[in-house]
């Protein structure tokens, strides 16, 4: 069965897409469907985060079961596995009300053997799935510049290319059904061994003596720059932890990721350590910070503060 579609008074040829979980970066990336002129219906637990993207033309959904009757494409962005399964297969989930023909993009950050189990269930009721998580963080989703990294059908992936760009810019795809997650796994491996060079090499720099503005000032400028450096560095400094990515959710990845290893029979002493020193600072009560708090974990190890 053909997506139904719908013209807009421009003429271009939109699918109705629908969108489950409006989180920290779940609104924003549905505030960009509905700047870019799809017709956008949304479902999210808590009703009030709804309110927002209400105001701006989206239509409400009662369930995800009613987002699928809604929509072409429907698109998850929430938690955790868990968390998709309930909405994809759960009752009155997505699977409830699709439609042959209809393609559901998962964005959330999940487990690869979870996504092939929902891939395949979908598949039954003639329905794709693209796994399709996103690196960026809260900047990158609202200006509509997130990397996404997509698994599943190629056919499909080709398709959805006018949603995936008004949400991201770095759009590549990985393979079959769950590459797109382990992509994203790896990329949380490399950002979290990132974000511990980075603490390590400011609570070096504290405990020499050294100014750390200017030391910032100075590495940033050379080999050792990274997003991490120039994005959280700065906030460790001043203390501001407020969130662009949860430590509870980076523990999570890591979860994701050194599951994803033991089944490859891989070793990541370094992710292992740092895992734990993220779990210093969750144990600190900084579970909703954002990951640049990491910093108290390393001072607890150190005895000493970085300012």
């Amino acid at each position: 069965m053909p997506l139904l579609i719908e013209f807009t008074i421009e003429g271009l040829i939109l699918v109705r897409v629908g969108f489950i979980g409006l989180g920290v970066m779940g609104k924003h990336m549905a505030t960009n469907l509905v700047k870019a002129g799809f017709t956008v219906s949304v479902w999210n637990r808590t009703r009030s985060k709804m309110n927002d993207i209400l105001k701006m033309g989206a239509a409400g959904a009662e369930s995800p079961k009613d987002v699928a009757e809604r929509s072409d494409m429907i698109v998850t962005m929430v938690s955790d596995s868990p968390d998709v399964e309930a909405v994809v297969l759960g009752k009155n989930g997505i699977i409830e009300g699709a439609k042959k023909g209809q393609l559901v993009i998962d964005m959330s950050t999940i487990s690869p053997e979870v996504t092939r189990r929902i891939a395949s269930a979908l598949t039954e009721k003639g329905v794709d799935m693209l796994d399709a998580p996103v690196s960026g963080g809260e900047v990158g989703a609202r200006d509509g510049t997130l990397s996404i990294m997509v698994g599943g059908p190629r056919n499909r992936f080709d398709e959805a290319q006018s949603v995936l760009r008004a949400m991201g810019k770095r759009i590549t795809y990985m393979g079959g059904s769950g590459m797109g997650q382990m992509a994203k796994l790896c990329n949380q491996v490399i950002c979290t061994l990132n974000i511990q060079a980075v603490c390590e090499g400011l609570m070096l720099g504290a405990s020499a003596g050294l100014d750390l503005n200017s030391l910032l000032d100075v590495v940033t400028g050379g080999a050792a720059n990274s997003w991490q450096l120039s994005n959280l560095g700065p906030k460790m400094v001043k203390r501001d932890f407020a969130p662009g990515f949860r430590i509870k959710h980076q523990l999570k990845d890591i979860r994701l990721a050194l599951a994803a290893a033991a089944e490859l029979k891989l070793p990541l002493p370094a992710t292992g350590l740092t895992q734990q020193l993220f779990r210093s600072a969750e144990a600190e009560g900084l579970g909703e910070e954002g990951t640049q708090a990491l910093i108290v974990g390393m001072e607890k190890v150190a005895g000493r503060k970085l300012a």
